[in-house]
């Protein structure tokens, strides 16, 4: 029978616990949400939903091919000139995902010959990325900038390392200046995906590159997503000029995909233009991670220390984090279940995400809601 095979794979997740579902929100959840990657509390805010309106009225529903045919407006371009002039960058190219953004500066910036080293805990699009790149792929350890200078010590060739800034399980920061020294003792550059680090760290939100006095350097290219921080969707690739126009002939997910919609690009712009205007929103989202992390382990839970605005609590097993998860939701709070394949070392979790909106007695409610439910 056709795909016969799928009804063996369903039964295997359902025995592992591993089934996931589709749960589709009203507009008008009740629930407090710490499930989203709305890390400042944009997504809803009057002028970026009136940025997206405007941005459809103006251009309409889609961009109407790719970029290089008839996807790319005076919108796009404006955004791109926003985004590298806040992040400390060159230049930068925008696609329709963040997705779309890690395939195209991984597979375009390793070609046959080279050697692309992956840090253990990426994030699923960089190591999708790596294996479809034409390169030599080698994953080290996590966060270990030795282990990079080992496997490039061996190459002969062009090279990148990469890696996440902030790593979406954990929360915690890759060590970005010992990455960067690594790879320039061996020419290689470093190419990292600061798609949770963008509107938390550096000065008023401006990403984990411009925090480690990297931002702007010609070995350095930064991809991001403009569906977290920015509250839009869409992604980007920030750096050097001559990179950008490499991915302008070379990237095949920016030269066969659509155009990024135009509701998208202006409320991401809205976005940027009232993140400069309040760039305190960046701090804010810290200090509720900070203060989420602290009451979680005062109250007995295994919570590891956010870097950013992930707050991750360890979980006994899938089964049980799911049923977590579930009664959270049931008590009217949503978070985040994050189990395997998704997590590197197996271990699952409920995964909070910090808002920078986020009152001092809606923190109090979510950590007692956790604390109540645990397994």
């Amino acid at each position: 029978m056709a795909f016969g095979w799928i009804d063996e794979q369903a039964e295997a997740r359902r025995r592992a616990g591993l089934v996931r579902t589709l749960r589709p929100r009203p507009a008008d959840s009740p629930l407090l949400d710490l499930a989203s990657n709305d890390y400042l509390g944009l997504a809803r805010h009057p002028e970026v939903t009136e940025g997206a309106a405007a941005a459809a009225r103006t251009w309409g529903g889609g961009s109407t091919g790719s970029r290089l045919v008839t996807g790319t407006t005076g919108l796009h371009t404006e955004l791109e000139r926003a985004l590298a002039d806040f992040c400390g960058f060159e230049a930068a190219l925008v696609f329709s995902s963040g997705y779309a953004a890690n395939l195209a500066a991984v597979t375009a910036l390793g070609p046959h010959g080279s050697l692309i080293v992956s840090d253990a805990g990426n994030h699923a699009s960089l190591i999708d990325g790596c294996r479809l790149a034409r390169g030599e792929r080698q994953v080290v350890g996590h966060a270990d900038p030795e282990a990079v200078r080992k496997a490039l010590a061996g190459h002969e060739g062009p090279a990148i390392v990469v890696s996440d800034t902030v790593f979406s399980v954990d929360g915690d920061q890759a060590p970005l200046a010992g990455l960067a020294a690594a790879g320039r003792e061996h020419g290689a550059g470093l190419v990292v995906d600061d798609a949770h680090g963008l509107g938390v760290l550096g000065d008023g939100g401006r990403g984990a590159a411009y925090a480690a006095g990297l931002a702007g350097a010609g070995d350095v290219v930064v991809t991001a997503t403009l569906s977290k921080s920015l509250g839009s969707q869409g992604g980007v690739v920030l750096g050097p000029a001559r990179v950008i126009d490499h991915l302008v002939n070379a990237a095949r997910t920016f030269i066969f995909d659509t155009g990024l919609a135009p509701a998208a690009a202006g409320a991401a712009l809205a976005a940027l233009r009232l993140l400069e205007r309040e760039p305190g929103r960046a701090a804010r989202a810290r200090e509720v991670a900070a203060e989420l992390h602290a009451r979680l382990t005062a109250a007995g839970l295994e919570a590891v220390r956010p870097d950013a605005a992930v707050v991750s609590v360890r979980a006994p097993s899938p089964e049980q984090a799911v049923r977590w998860a579930a009664d959270c939701r049931t008590a009217g709070l949503a978070v985040g279940c994050f189990r395997p394949p998704s997590v590197p070392d197996g271990i699952s979790r409920l995964r909070l995400t910090a808002r920078a909106d986020l009152s001092g007695a809606e923190i109090e409610r979510a950590v007692r809601v956790i604390g109540e439910t645990r397994p």
